[in-house]
């Protein structure tokens, strides 16, 4: 019969099916919510890997490595009894299916009869299990942490334990001892597993001593997960914990609202906010790239296809691995319950700023407010209302006060991540990271992504930095001190948590661990801020240094009977007497209580130690400017920022100059500096050129130029040191991106679509201000429909918007028809033909690219050449060249009324149309400024043909 069984259960399991996956969650998901194969296939396909061995004086079967042989007794009994596991039976705690759109990933349906049959025990485990599907559990048995059926095959195949028959339920188990299970928990977590703890609240004795059968109490206390960990080498990235909530307008142009909550659980620190989107997503890829979250939760229902694309797309691009995880609601609460519920839990109690100042500063509220609830839910969820209580909370706003930059431009401008493979190196922030301190790359990358709008916020950090570079010896000496340095941002927040700590400190078996990390902790942060004033001390002592360091940053009083010198030297030397080797401390049960009091006390000066860190932070990046300025290889210079009040329509409007501009980390040939080439936009000797017409050969140095030009601004207006020989620079409001030409599979976005909608973006948002750069727009699509677009958006960013403009194109049509317009200046990458040594190419000649920016149009593309350079064989390129010069005249009558009237192009034709039409209007007040403006531009073309002497017609 038994066997009878095992076969049958062996058939059905190779008929089973996958799991449809439900395609409004998008990936990556966390590891632990990946669907579940049938129990008995998990047996053949992973057991049979295995061989016997003997386990604790018990001989354990494994199975055979052959998919052909029966189940024994025992799988068979476990398949049986754990059918409710198999996928084409699982439900969640609602009985729904997986392919049910409501279906709850996170729970499990155990059915009743199943539960009676378990023991006490297993009822422990299960009964946390069902809530927690999506999370590892650990179930202490005496001195061991196990992992039963799902859970086990995750620890075979990420950690390499061996699967056994046996544990709670004589289920499939793995487990570790004691010693081993942090590195466990961590080595998991990094991997991108949630990993929780059932542990045990009492021994076996003192569970004994309530009766016979009395089963040991366990409890989950703890689940970590990688957006919420606190332990281990978390290094310079944040972890951050996202939740977003859309909501509607009541404006029908498409317009979007979307509230927002974030948590950094290792720095107690929590954002509250909420941003205006448009269809393209804009805002929210800017709030993405600026957060860099490790796991984002949303509503699986509430989030419009195009919003999820855009989690989907720019999870590809933050510094860490992203998880997506969506919740059937991100909040059940109303707004005021979720208020009365943060009243009455006591969150945020320690906080800076109450939950009503925070939203005061927010524009949508209810929102903003629900993404928190949902954060809040989260947490709770997670054991975490430790840090919900004991946590600062904050205003956050992506994009006031700084120059805009969303999330495409970050991702274009390789500002994070390279375009090859999403690493570091080849980024802007790569190329300035000279910071020693972990917290100090923290705030670099935040300055990268909020640069200045400012002028004098911005002089003020180029003052801090010109005054370090002057002074190399004071440079040297702060990097002596910030390499000493413990991450004082984390110690602060961990300590700050310690002081309630409810959950596993109430476990005997934990205590003591606990305890002695959290003297080492705080060991390890009074040494730490003493490092951090010895610094500050010892800057004070340096004019006019320390003047021009504190315009960037506040400092509190370090010197003097109340100043922080004094006040700490208590705290070391109380750490001397009472934990002299805080580093691995013996704790009795009375340091817990001498501990408690000690941090309390220095908390009292919380405000004052945080303005120490963010000083001891400013100083590591504007260090990291001067050793960026001092030693990059080619000119370097401070930028010139122009007041706001100079760069008004009187004064001549938005100035960029920059002579000898080179890419700060685009190698030339050889390893050189790039060669530099001077930018000149806005108002100079020739007029007013605001817009930069570029043409010339593909691989010519375009590209690059474009890119260093706007990473250039960004360095300028973050106080950095720019890549040029001089730099006169207006403020940029926002950089507009739109460069190369690349298709999003993933999302189902091709090449021309993405071009549109970042177009659309630009359209939709520059103003005079802003530094607009287009690549190649319109070549995504056919050759007449991209060169329409091409122009349309062309004409109306140099007559409409009138910003500062790069453009580059292969278009060379537009340079006849805008070669005379007074705002246009046309400049081309230069090239030129040399002599091929072997003397085997089309008249034996050789493009060679200069990188050099000449005056003019380029007179063509020069594509053939650039495919020769590639390796496609030259007779191709010869028949290639045939058929260009076949096309060129049966297609090119298109475009040569244009071609041989570039005096007097068809543009000019309306405005001259225009001019005709004012001689019929009576009363001059009926004149727009579009009219008026085509009037000025008429005068310069007939200026222009008078004194060369043109004949216009």
């Amino acid at each position: 019969m038994v066997k009878n069984t095992a076969v049958s259960l062996k058939a059905k399991a190779n008929q089973l099916k996958p799991i449809e996956i439900n395609d409004d969650v998008v990936g990556p998901e966390t590891p632990g919510m990946q669907p579940l194969a049938s129990h008995a296939k998990r047996s053949r396909d992973d057991e049979s890997r295995f061989r016997s061995l003997m386990d604790s004086g018990k001989r354990v079967r494994f199975l055979e490595d052959s998919p052909s042989l029966n189940l024994t007794k025992k799988e068979a009994e476990v398949a049986s009894r754990f059918e409710w596991l198999d996928p084409s039976r699982i439900k969640d705690a609602s009985g729904r299916r997986p392919n049910d759109p409501l279906y709850d990933r996170t729970t499990l349906y155990i059915p009743p009869d199943a539960l009676k049959k378990m023991s006490a025990s297993q009822k422990q485990y299960w009964s946390v299990k069902c809530k927690y599907m999506d999370v590892m559990l650990f179930f202490k048995v005496g001195k061991f942490y196990e992992l039963y059926e799902m859970d086990a095959e995750i620890g075979h195949k990420e950690l390499d334990w061996k699967i056994t028959l046996s544990g709670v339920g004589k289920c499939r188990q793995v487990g570790i001892s004691e010693s081993g299970i942090d590195d466990a928990v961590q080595n998991l977590v990094a991997r991108g597993y949630k990993v929780g703890r059932v542990e045990q609240l009492e021994t076996s004795e003192e569970a004994k001593a309530r009766g016979a059968n009395s089963v040991i109490q366990r409890k989950l206390v703890q689940v970590i997960t990688p957006s919420t960990t606190v332990e281990g080498n978390i290094g310079p990235d944040a972890n951050h914990l996202l939740a977003i909530k859309e909501g509607s307008t009541s404006l029908d142009d498409g317009s979007v609202v979307y509230g927002f909550a974030f948590v950094d659980c290792a720095r107690l620190r929590f954002w509250v906010g909420s941003i205006d989107d448009d269809a393209s997503c804009s805002a929210l890829g800017a709030l993405l790239m600026q957060v860099s979250p490790k796991e984002v939760i949303y509503e699986s229902r509430g989030l419009s296809k195009g919003a999820q694309k855009a989690l989907r797309k720019f999870s590809l691009h933050g510094s860490t691995t992203l998880q997506l995880t969506p919740v059937q609601s991100i909040a059940d609460l109303v707004n005021t319950e979720i208020s009365d519920l943060v009243r009455s839990k006591e969150y945020f109690k320690r906080s800076f700023h109450s939950l009503d100042y925070v939203l005061s500063k927010v524009t949508h509220h209810e929102t903003a407010m629900c993404a928190l609830g949902g954060l809040i839910d989260n947490l709770v969820r997670l054991k975490l209302d430790d840090v919900l209580q004991d946590g600062d909370i904050y205003p956050y706003q992506v994009y006031r006060g700084c120059l805009k930059m969303d999330g495409q431009t970050l991702i274009n401008l390789e500002i994070f991540g390279n375009n090859a493979d999403g690493g570091k190196t080849g980024t802007l922030y790569k190329y300035l990271d000279n910071c020693v301190t972990s917290s100090g790359k923290r705030l670099l990358r935040n300055w990268i992504c909020r640069p200045l709008k400012d002028a004098e916020g911005i002089k003020k950090r180029l003052d801090a930095v010109d005054d370090l570079m002057t002074r190399p010896e004071i440079v040297s000496q702060i990097a002596q001190h910030l390499r000493k340095l413990s991450d004082l941002e984390l110690l602060l927040g961990r300590t700050k948590s310690s002081l309630q700590l409810s959950g596993p400190l109430l476990l005997p078996l934990l205590a003591k661990k606990i305890l002695k990390q959290r003297v080492k902790v705080f060991g390890s942060l009074v040494k730490g801020l003493r490092t951090a004033l010895s610094l500050l001390l010892l800057l004070q002592n340096e004019q006019p240094l320390t003047s021009s360091l504190t315009k960037v940053f506040k400092l509190p009083i370090l010197a003097g009977s109340d100043g922080l010198d004094q006040f700490l030297s208590q705290f070391e030397a109380a750490v001397d007497s009472d934990f002299p080797n805080y580093q691995n401390h013996n704790v009795t049960d009375s340091d817990a209580e001498t501990l408690t009091i000690l941090a309390e006390l220095l908390l009292e000066k919380a405000t004052q130690w945080f303005e120490v860190v963010h000083a001891i932070n400013c100083i590591d990046v504007l260090r990291s400017f001067a050793v960026t300025s001092s030693f990059s290889s080619g000119s370097m210079c401070r930028p010139v920022i122009v007041p706001e009040s100079f760069t008004g329509k009187d004064n001549g409007g938005p100035v960029l100059k920059m002579k000898g501009l080179w890419h700060p980390f685009a190698l030339g040939e050889n390893g050189c500096v790039p060669v530099p080439n001077d930018i000149i936009l806005g108002e100079n000797e020739g007029g007013h050129h605001r817009t930069l017409l570029l043409t010339g050969p593909n691989m010519g140095g375009k590209s690059t130029l474009l890119r260093a030009t706007c990473l250039a601004v960004i360095m300028a207006q973050i106080g950095c040191y720019v890549p040029c020989e001089s730099c006169v620079l207006s403020a940029v409001d926002i950089i507009f991106t739109r460069l190369g030409a690349t298709d999003r599979i993933m999302t189902g976005e091709s090449t021309f679509y993405i071009e549109c909608t970042e177009t659309a973006s630009v359209l939709q948002n520059a103003t005079q201000d802003s530094l607009v750069i287009l690549d190649e727009l319109g070549r995504g699509t056919s050759t007449f429909d991209g060169y329409a677009i091409a122009y349309a958006v062309f004409r109306h960013l140099i007559e409409n918007v009138n910003c500062r403009l790069l453009f580059a194109t292969h278009y060379h049509p537009l340079t006849k028809e805008f070669a005379s317009h007074p705002h246009v200046k046309m400049q081309h990458m230069a090239c030129a033909f040399k002599s091929k040594s072997d003397g085997y190419s089309k008249c034996g000649e050789e493009l060679v690219f200069l990188y050099r920016l000449a005056s003019g149009a380029s007179p063509e593309s020069y594509g053939l050449q650039v495919a020769l350079k590639a390796g496609i064989p030259e007779n191709t390129v010869k028949v290639a060249s045939k058929a260009s010069q076949q096309m060129k005249k049966s297609i090119g009558r298109s475009f040569r009324s244009s071609e041989q009237r570039s005096e007097f192009s068809t543009l000019h034709e309306d405005w001259l149309k225009t001019l005709v039409s004012f001689s019929r209007i009576q009363d001059s007040k009926s004149f727009n400024e579009d009219d008026l403006d085509s009037l000025i531009c008429l005068w310069y073309e007939l200026k222009a043909a008078f004194r060369s002497g043109k004949q216009m017609f």
